[in-house]
């Protein structure tokens, strides 16, 4: 008997901890600080070559850019650490901002319900993401590849492919209205800011992104999202509803991207259907940058804004330096790149 337990502890599989010499979460410290890393480098090379790069009006810039990245780049972190994926939020997100856009030009709603309409549109997008994969068995890919091209089809469908116009200054606020902005009048009556504020869509991502995080970590349901997509059988297994788990983060994803949807309408002041194309790879890329593995289990919220911050200050950065948006492309795709095969690596090991 002695001799059967020494065999068993032999051949027993070394954790990652006893293997590598760092744990779980000292590996997600690590990939967080090399974002965040990346993310200084980028911010000193772009303030060495301009100097308008460290101002007040950029940082705002930066900020509003970012909002989009980060809020669809959270959605995206709950379906990937699931182990799903969602290419629909681009499609959403238009699909979203029209809707909210014609209800207020041609039901007459108050804004505040126009923009809950979009809310909910991109809530229903999810939601049937979600019962073609969990119910339907269709796999994550081609469930929101679908989802992709019906939502655009639809938000140009109802518009006639033209922008939603004519929305009056009260469709602007969320987008263009900031916190905390100070101004006065000089001796001609013409208004001085002396602080522009916190633009609200910078406020909504703040509150957001800390509402996410608290609910992965510190909350039942965060616990069931990593064990859904760490193994998905042993979760079921404990007890876990893995398609209603898997089923919400597609709803969180299609909720975002119709939050996000009329955040971008509002700045715009009118209902673009084209608007959004690509948005679901910037998603994706900010929550792979901030540290989320694609094969599930894996990541965090605060990983996933810095990963739209490193996008936004690429972007920016390149802008002012006058770099084409066709080398953008290359650039930001070389990114993704290194970043998956750094994912790929880390998991191998």
């Amino acid at each position: 008997m002695l001799n059967n337990k020494n065999s068993e502890r032999r051949f027993e599989p070394v954790t990652s901890k006893s293997a590598l010499g760092l744990s779980d979460r000292q590996k997600d410290i690590i990939q967080k600080f090399a974002a965040f890393g990346s993310l200084v480098v980028l911010a000193a090379a772009f303030a060495a070559t301009s100097d308008a790069f460290f101002t007040l009006g950029n940082g705002m810039t930066i900020g509003l850019q970012v909002t989009s990245i980060a809020l669809l780049g959270i959605g995206a972190t709950y379906v990937i650490i699931t182990g799903g994926i969602d290419l629909s939020v681009g499609s959403v997100v238009a699909l979203s901002g029209v809707v909210a856009a014609l209800a207020v030009k041609d039901l007459n709603a108050p804004v505040w319900l126009g923009m809950v309409f979009g809310i909910l549109t991109g809530a229903l997008c999810g939601a049937i993401n979600g019962l073609l994969v969990t119910r339907m068995t269709l796999p994550p890919f081609i469930a929101t590849l679908g989802m992709m091209l019906i939502a655009r089809g639809v938000a140009l469908q109802i518009t006639d492919a033209r922008a939603v116009s004519g929305l009056g200054d009260a469709f602007g606020v969320l987008g263009n209205g900031s916190l905390f902005r100070l101004e006065s009048l000089d001796d001609q009556g013409f208004p001085v800011v002396s602080f522009p504020g916190i633009p609200y869509p910078v406020v909504l991502m703040v509150v957001i992104a800390l509402v996410a995080a608290f609910v992965l970590r510190r909350t039942v349901l965060g616990r069931h999202i990593y064990a859904v997509g760490s193994n998905g059988d042993a979760a079921r297994l404990s007890g876990v509803n893995v398609n209603r788990i898997s089923a919400f983060t597609y709803i969180i994803s299609g909720t975002l991207a119709g939050l996000t949807g009329c955040v971008l309408m509002s700045r715009l002041v009118t209902g673009q259907p084209n608007e959004g194309v690509g948005y679901e790879l910037d998603a994706i890329a900010s929550a792979v940058i901030g540290g989320t593995s694609l094969i599930g289990g894996v990541g965090t919220i605060s990983g996933t804004v810095i990963g739209a911050f490193v996008i936004g200050i690429l972007r920016n950065g390149l802008n002012m330096n006058g770099v084409s948006a066709f080398t953008q492309q290359i650039v930001i795709g070389l990114v993704i790149l290194g970043t998956v095969w750094i994912d790929q690596m880390r998991n191998r090991r």
